[in-house]
C-alpha cells in the first residue's frame, strides 16, 4: 500500500473554538492509483492534501507513505520526502517568470543534488513527455495557462515520484486546456503513475478511477469510476 491514513484528524483552535477540518479519516491508496478528493469548499480537501504531501501533520492518528511512519520523521526527513517521492501540482502553477521552461522542471533535480547534465537530460526528457519539447527556452510570459500548467506537471515529474498531488490542476484553464491536463493524467496513470487531485468539480473526478467524496471533514463517499465513460469538460 502506497498510502495508508489511519483515523486521521485534524483540529484548528480559534480561542476557545474548535473546527475539526478533517473528523476520523481512514483510507488507502495504493500504487497506480489516480484518486480524485471531491468535496464543497470548507469540506477538508485542501487539509487532506497538505498531509498526504507531507506539508501537515494531523492532530492524530497516523500516516504511512510507502511503508515510512511519517508522523515520526523529523523535519529534515520530510523535506527529502516532498522533494524526492512527492510531485506537487497547483492552480497558480508557481513558476518562476524569469527562469525558462527548461530552468524551472530542473529545479528539483538541482535540490536533489544532481549533476548540471543530468538536470538538463531529464527536464529535456519530462518536458518531451507533455508535449513542450519545443518551449524548453520560453519564458512563463511566452506560454499559455495550459502550457505553464504542462510545465508544473514536467517539474513535479522531474524526481520520479512515486506519488502526484494536484490541486485543483485545472481551475484556472480554460476547458480545451483544462482536458488536455487530465488527458495527460490519464496517459501517466496508464503507465502507472500514482495521483491524487483535489477537485470540486464532479465532471473532472471522473476522469479518475476512484472518487472519495469529502463533506465537512468526513469521508461519505469511495468509488470507482472504472466502468464510467469520459465526460468531456464543458465548463471549468
Amino acid at each position: 500500500m502506497l498510502i495508508t491514513l489511519s483515523h486521521i484528524n485534524k483540529i484548528y483552535t480559534t480561542g476557545a473554538v474548535e473546527i475539526h477540518a478533517l473528523d476520523d479519516l481512514n483510507i488507502e491508496i495504493e500504487q497506480g492509483e489516480f484518486v480524485a478528493i471531491i468535496g464543497q469548499s470548507g469540506s477538508g480537501k485542501t487539509t487532506l492534501l497538505d498531509i498526504v504531501g507531507c506539508l501537515s501533520h494531523p492532530t492524530n492518528g497516523d500516516y504511512w507513505l510507502n511503508e515510512a511512519h511519517i508522523n515520526k520523521l523529523p523535519d529534515s526527513e520530510l523535506t527529502t520526502i516532498r522533494n524526492q517521492q512527492i510531485g506537487f501540482i497547483f492552480q497558480t502553477f508557481h513558476l518562476l517568470p524569469r527562469k525558462s521552461a527548461l530552468e524551472n522542471v530542473q529545479l528539483p533535480l538541482m535540490y536533489a543534488r544532481a549533476t548540471r547534465t543530468h538536470q538538463q537530460d531529464r527536464a529535456r526528457e519530462v518536458l518531451t513527455m507533455v508535449g513542450l519539447q519545443d518551449r524548453c527556452t520560453h519564458h512563463s510570459n511566452q506560454l499559455s495557462g495550459g502550457q505553464q500548467q504542462r510545465v508544473a506537471i514536467a517539474r513535479a515529474l522531474a524526481n520520479k515520484p512515486a506519488l502526484l498531488l494536484a490541486d485543483e490542476p485545472t481551475g484556472n484553464l480554460d476547458s480545451q486546456s483544462g482536458n488536455e491536463i487530465l488527458s495527460i493524467f490519464e496517459e501517466l496513470h496508464r503507465q502507472g503513475q500514482t495521483i491524487v487531485m483535489i477537485t470540486h468539480d464532479p465532471l473532472i473526478a471522473q476522469r479518475a478511477n476512484r472518487r472519495i467524496t469529502l463533506l465537512d471533514g468526513r469521508m461519505i463517499a469511495d468509488e470507482s469510476t472504472e466502468s464510467r465513460t469520459q465526460p468531456v469538460l464543458q465548463e471549468l
